[in-house]
């Protein structure tokens, strides 16, 4: 029985190995959600934090957010149980690494839920990367607020001077007239998990174009092309932070140092063990 846990190691590194390298190289945050909040690897930090007031302290599960073994896509799950205020965090520095000249990244991850009976009422942002000023800049995964069905969307808001002058408010600007991609069909069920990756290319930089693509179970679903998409956080304080407002269950969440190539996605779409086939 001894032998046990050695062959496990043992099979773990060899899917590692086999994995594709290009991926494995540009992974820097991998949470698998098997045992607590934090990473499981990570460039930069692997705790995540939770903020109470002025006051940032490492996360743990409550009844707002707790850990299901052998729920997720792989292994565990993080289960947010109801629409409240634990939003587990995870600073930006070897992660996001967030660049004022130019800046791309990618972000993998799986959701199980039936969003018009699962979400309570109100925007519920499952994933987002902010700075210290949403007026600076904000990205996010949204559900809408008012639809029957409720809109899937993947949005880049600029600096609010690009975007929105007027400080209209974000229901009240016609859609074609707001930097985001937005499903109206139904993709995702309580039955299955459903994956999704958003990429960021060329952000703030000035020579290239910037992008941002939204990809579900593996194949593209729109773009956001065609915009100015400067952004004007601080690096030292932007933030991945999670369950805004969320009700159901994420697994195997992953940041990638650069924009993934659409058959990359297909690829990390169809792995057998999920991310950990990347890392150790």
């Amino acid at each position: 029985m001894k032998a046990l846990p050695f062959l496990a190691t043992a099979l773990a590194l060899v899917a590692t190995t086999h994995a594709d390298p290009d991926l494995r190289k540009a992974l820097t945050f991998h949470a698998s959600f098997d045992r607590d909040l934090n990473a499981d690897f990570s460039r930069g930090e692997k705790t995540g934090y939770l903020r109470k007031g002025q006051e940032v302290v490492p996360a743990q599960v409550n009844e707002e957010v707790r850990i299901v073994h052998g729920a997720g896509r792989f292994g565990g799950a993080l289960h947010f149980t109801k629409k409240g205020t634990t939003r587990p965090q995870y600073p930006g520095a070897g992660v996001l690494d967030y660049h004022a000249q130019t800046w791309s990244r990618s972000v993998s991850v799986w959701l199980r839920l039936d969003p018009d009976q699962d979400l309570e009422p109100g925007y519920c942002d499952p994933v987002q990367i902010v700075g210290e000023d949403i007026k600076k800049g904000f990205i996010f995964l949204e559900w809408s607020k008012d639809h029957t069905p409720r809109r899937f969307r993947y949005a880049i808001r600029p600096l609010i001077e690009i975007w929105n002058p007027t400080a209209v408010g974000w229901e009240e600007i016609a859609d074609a007239k707001r930097p985001m991609v937005q499903l109206t069909e139904p993709v995702f069920s309580r039955e299955k998990w459903t994956h999704i990756v958003f990429t960021l290319e060329n952000i703030n930089d000035s020579a290239k174009k910037p992008a941002g693509r939204l990809y579900v179970n593996g194949a593209p679903k729109g773009a956001i092309e065609g915009w100015d998409l400067r952004l004007g956080w601080d690096p030292a304080k932007v933030l991945l932070v999670l369950g805004a407002a969320y009700v159901g269950h994420m697994d195997d969440l992953a940041v990638f140092d650069r924009t993934l190539t659409a058959p990359e996605v297909q690829k990390l779409f169809a792995l057998p063990r999920g991310v950990a086939e990347l890392h150790p």
